[in-house]
């Protein structure tokens, strides 16, 4: 049995930036064999929900109305790691895609649905914690 940090919306948890959640049955499937701790990385860092939507720009967060969100994302990915340790996790399962939470791609910045390679602010932070981080469409490889 072991510890995995998870993204709250893939629990189901309507915490994603339009209110909503994203249960995956898979996931939530783990939780009789694991211990699953959610996080929000964005409640964390003090955004509400709804909040407008956020793309990662170079080393910034910003969301469609222009306005730099970086600190919030940044203080709730410094948050997930610190729960992460104190919960000795070594494997995380994130939203995909996400600017917090994506891991390999991440939307461009434009807002026009365009993916890149990169990884959101909490994944970042997770696997230079040394945590392998994994989403909703490659959780199986665990």
């Amino acid at each position: 049995m072991a510890n995995i940090l998870v993204s709250a919306c893939l629990l189901g948890i309507q915490c994603r930036y339009k209110g909503d959640g994203c249960p995956c049955e898979g996931i939530i499937a783990l939780s009789q064999k694991h211990t699953l701790i959610p996080v929000c990385p964005e409640q964390l860092g003090g955004l509400a929900t709804p909040r407008p939507p956020a793309e990662r720009v170079g080393d910034r967060v910003m969301n469609r109305e222009g306005a730099d969100v970086t600190g919030a994302y940044t203080l709730g990915a410094e948050h997930a790691v610190r729960i992460a340790k104190l919960n000795n996790v070594r494997v995380a399962i994130m939203k995909a895609k996400s600017p917090s939470c994506g891991s390999g791609k991440v939307y461009d910045g434009t807002f026009s649905g365009r993916l890149v390679p990169g990884d959101g602010v909490c994944a970042e932070m997770l696997k230079a914690a040394g945590i392998k981080v994994y989403n909703e469409e490659n959780y199986e490889d665990i």
